[in-house]
């Protein structure tokens, strides 16, 4: 029998450290826990973010004065500068501090309506957009079956767009847990391998609503609902000037098919 899962195999997934076999299990336990694949999802945005930002940083050189010996010989010496090396440190843990109590917030902003859906579909992608080992759990060729998962999870017909003539090929999907209920996510990809997805759900709220740009972080999109189905089309920086008219494509193939 499976061990439970904990808050290190939750860390490990949102680090694509876990082995195949560990991986299906917490994905099917976030599947089961919306709350819970909500949070992680945020936590994953959080993570590439701050990457980027300190990224940088963390590739620069290490300052001679703060080499080993360096360091060693300053300890040595019984002047003010140890006062200094304190005072510091002090400061370092302050802004540090400081830093974490700005960031608490980031991304946990309680959304409703069409916001939610553009911010669940942001982190969808964050997730599943980069990467290249798993991102759909059932491929194109068995895109029949796919459909029938997310119709009877959703309880709602759906479509599959045809997007090649914008350049984009269907890759498959899969269905994810939001903090709404259970979604279904679409993804694409192109001849140099940029990827788009597609996030449907129903909406209790805004379930008729005009298209709308959003963006999270490096995910851009543009989000719309109709009879009560929602849809955020959602890809990187790379492609975000294509969004728009492949939103608008594929808005029109669901109203035609559903």
């Amino acid at each position: 029998m499976s061990r439970p899962i904990s808050e290190d195999d939750l860390n490990a997934y949102i680090d694509n450290a876990l082995p195949l076999a560990r991986r299906l299990e917490v994905e099917a336990y976030l599947e089961r826990n919306p709350d819970v694949a909500a949070r992680s999802a945020v936590f994953g945005v959080q993570r590439e973010a701050l990457r980027s930002v300190l990224g940088p940083i963390a590739a620069e050189p290490v300052p001679p004065q703060l080499n080993l010996t360096h360091l060693a010989a300053s300890r040595r010496r019984r002047d003010w500068g140890g006062w200094r090396a304190a005072a510091a440190a002090c400061l370092l843990l302050l802004v540090g501090g400081a830093s974490g109590w700005m960031l608490r917030g980031v991304g946990t902003e309680q959304r409703v309506g069409i916001n939610a859906l553009a911010q669940e579909a942001s982190y969808a992608y964050a997730v599943f957009g980069p990467d290249r080992g798993r991102p759909v759990e059932i491929a194109a060729a068995d895109s029949a079956a796919l459909v029938r998962w997310v119709e009877n999870r959703l309880s709602r017909q759906i479509a599959v767009p045809d997007l090649t003539a914008a350049g984009y090929q269907f890759m498959g999907g899969r269905v994810v847990a939001t903090g709404n209920g259970p979604a279904g996510l679409l993804m694409y990809d192109d001849a140099k391998g940029g990827r788009i997805a597609i996030l449907m759900r129903p909406m209790v709220q805004d379930q008729n609503a005009s298209m709308a740009e959003h963006r999270e972080g490096d995910v851009f999109g543009y989000a719309w609902a109709d009879n009560g189905m929602g849809y955020s089309l959602v890809g990187g920086s790379d492609n975000a000037s294509l969004l728009h008219p492949l939103a608008d494509e594929a808005r029109r193939q669901f109203r035609a098919r559903t």
